[in-house]
């Protein structure tokens, strides 16, 4: 475990590399409309786990769990879809092909999003994805496609591959001149916490949120400090393999983090989303990197306690366990965690 403390915290323009990015959306009300006439819609659960809070040594420990998010097994859910169905909205669907590199379950969320408006879906997966996340891929209608030695690597060949055939590229990232997409999908990712901000009784005092380019933690984050301001301390947490985000606080800019192949594969992504990037570097309170042996740490123990899931899903609760061992809770903390996705 490592902890960066944020240099940048509060400060609108922090990175002057990103200028030109605009900050994570935090208008909810967009997307909680349009989600609540989908038939297979309904807030995610969010419980207060006791056994979690003896083990952290801790007032409250909060779950959200995303396990079960409209059948599709993550929080993913609300985002490509969310994209695609801003288009069919627009009537800009129909006829499409949406282009994609995914781990696997952002992918299923643009295969999923593309059946309702007769539109086609395209995933490409790095050599490093388990060949188990092609059939649930291709069950929800996508053509899956396997190029490059890693995420960064598979991005690529879905984006030339939206230049050659005039597809429409639908990444859960962002970078210079590709923010309009990213920027609508992570507006989906508000609904996560608009829900939470419903149901918890009582604002956290400290929020773990996992990340991989850093799309959902830089949207929960956002709409946190709207809902509950300075209060939560927000710690981003990330596969020492794949600090993307805390190399690049660490740096003051941008930059592509080096590490090897991580067992938190949803997480392993190198480069982070400058969109995220520029929002986490205002509202997040630090960034800690955890090992392999911590995340399986974490994992292991959402199991015990019933809540199953994998070291990537369950990270935060890894990242707030390291912190706890450490000694770094008070005993009157209040832990919101998000279970971000079900068990392989």
């Amino acid at each position: 475990m490592k902890m960066l403390p944020n240099p940048f915290r509060g400060e609108a323009e922090a990175l002057a590399a990103l200028t030109d990015i605009p900050m994570p959306s935090t208008e909810a009300a967009r997307p909680m409309g349009l989600i609540a006439r989908c038939p297979v819609y309904a807030a995610t659960p969010l419980a207060p786990v006791p056994d979690l809070a003896a083990r952290l040594d801790v007032a409250e420990v909060w779950i959200k769990d995303e396990r079960a998010r409209m059948g599709l097994g993550s929080f993913k859910a609300l985002g490509a879809a969310y994209v695609i169905a801003c288009d069919a909205e627009a009537g800009e669907a129909a006829g499409q092909t949406y282009v994609t590199a995914s781990a696997g379950n952002h992918g299923m969320s643009v295969a999923a999003g593309a059946r309702a408006p007769k539109a086609r879906a395209v995933v490409y997966i790095a050599e490093t994805v388990p060949e188990r996340f092609a059939p649930r891929l291709r069950d929800q209608g996508a053509e899956v496609l396997r190029e490059g030695a890693t995420y960064e690597a598979s991005m690529e060949a879905a984006a030339r591959a939206a230049e050659r055939h005039g597809w429409r590229l639908l990444s859960d990232s962002s970078w210079p001149g590709y923010v309009t997409r990213p920027h609508r999908l992570m507006e989906g990712y508000l609904v996560l916490i608009e829900e939470v901000a419903r149901q918890i009784p009582a604002p956290p005092t400290h929020i773990f949120l996992q990340a991989g380019v850093g799309g959902l933690a830089g949207a929960v984050a956002a709409l946190a400090r709207v809902h509950w301001g300075d209060g939560p301390d927000i710690t981003v947490v990330e596969p020492d393999q794949a600090p993307a985000l805390a190399a690049s606080i660490a740096a003051g800019r941008p930059v592509i983090a080096s590490g090897g192949v991580s067992a938190m594969g949803r997480l392993d992504c190198k480069e982070p989303s400058l969109i995220a990037l520029k929002g986490l570097a205002r509202d997040a309170n630090g960034f800690l990197t955890i090992t392999e042996t911590e995340g399986q740490a974490g994992a292991a123990l959402a199991a015990e306690v019933d809540l199953p899931s994998t070291p990537s899903g369950a990270a935060g609760l890894s990242g707030a366990l390291a912190m706890a061992k450490a000694g770094a809770l008070a005993a009157d903390a209040r832990l919101l965690l998000i279970l971000s996705e079900g068990p392989e």
